[in-house]
């Protein structure tokens, strides 16, 4: 194992001591979880897009469907709450095989001025069906308890679920990526013609890829709806598709930890300036988006990844 392998070992065992000392050290937990949230909806959408090359403008569909799929579940048929998430979660997943037998006939703009369509449609049955709460939303749903038995009505309770939720997602992401069929999604990414030369049915792995990242996305927005005790239409709304955009190229397309790092610094940059400078809060993330694209192209973890590289080579080539 090299220097920069082990270095970003102790990285994720350190960030994972933080996560688990989080409470115990002042943070407070209803932020740390949103953040974590968010974290897993960029991690899932890192997957189509970082990992397969498919750009993607309506993802917001999957994450706000499951939100108030897992509310409604939970709150008018008492479900409990792993069993709420995991409805939300086969919802997103079915609205995602839906979108993608259409989309993934379409390459490119044409593939994402689709997705952001079908997500269009999805926030105009969400804001007009009854049982979501039309702009209102979907209110007070209750956390319930785990299994019957563990109430995570304790935000303490409810942090440690969402971590591990959180640490089991990025492991299976990284299990898929590492996996012969990631390996076959990044050469479509790379080269789509060579892939179909050679045999592979590429429109099938496309369309796996896509179904799994709606499903984690809707993992995330189910687990948010949980956590806030609401569903509202701006989980929905095409801005939160140029969100968890932001979040990855912000963090780095394409990296495991990127997409995480994309989301640590959007929610932190949202829920610090929001009180002191308002909506202006939008027009300051996008300057340090543009900033961000301009000097760091790979976003902020390629960029250091690509330094440990050079150090590497470096340090190699010398006699």
């Amino acid at each position: 194992m090299n220097q920069a392998a082990k270095l970003i070992r102790l990285t994720y065992v350190a960030l994972l001591l933080l996560a688990l000392l989080a409470p115990m050290l002042g943070l407070y937990p209803v932020f740390v979880m949103k953040l974590l949230c968010f974290a897993i909806f960029a991690c899932a959408f890192n997957l189509l897009l970082g990992f397969t090359g498919l750009l993607s403008f309506g993802h917001a569909a999957f994450f706000g469907s499951a939100a108030y799929i897992t509310g409604w579940f939970i709150k008018s048929q008492n479900f409990t709450p792993e069993l709420g998430i995991l409805a939300g979660m086969l919802g997103s997943g079915l609205i995602g095989l839906l979108v993608g037998l259409v989309a993934i006939r379409r390459q490119g703009i044409y593939f994402a001025m689709i997705t952001l369509a079908i997500a269009q449609m999805v926030y105009f049955v969400c804001l007009q069906v009854p049982f979501t709460g039309g702009e209102d939303g979907l209110q007070g749903v209750p956390r319930g308890a785990l299994l019957g038995l563990l109430s995570l009505k304790s935000d303490t309770a409810m942090y440690y679920l969402v971590v591990a939720v959180f640490v089991a997602t990025f492991l299976a992401i990284s299990r898929i990526v590492t996996s012969p069929f990631g390996q076959v999604l990044k050469m479509i990414r790379e080269n789509e013609p060579r892939a179909i030369s050679l045999g592979y049915q590429v429109d099938r792995y496309k369309l796996l890829a896509f179904v799994l990242s709606a499903a984690l996305a809707g993992l995330a927005g189910s687990l948010k709806t949980l956590i806030m005790g609401f569903a509202t239409l701006s989980d929905v709304h095409w801005s939160m598709s140029g969100e968890v955009i932001l979040m990855t190229l912000l963090g780095g397309v394409g990296t495991f930890f990127g997409p995480v790092m994309g989301a640590g610094i959007v929610i932190s940059l949202q829920d610090t300036l929001a009180d002191k400078v308002g909506a202006w809060v939008t027009v300051i993330i996008g300057v340090i988006f543009v900033l961000c694209v301009l000097a760091f192209r790979k976003g902020v973890v390629g960029e250091l990844q690509a330094f440990l590289e050079r150090r590497r080579r470096a340090a190699a080539s010398k006699p």
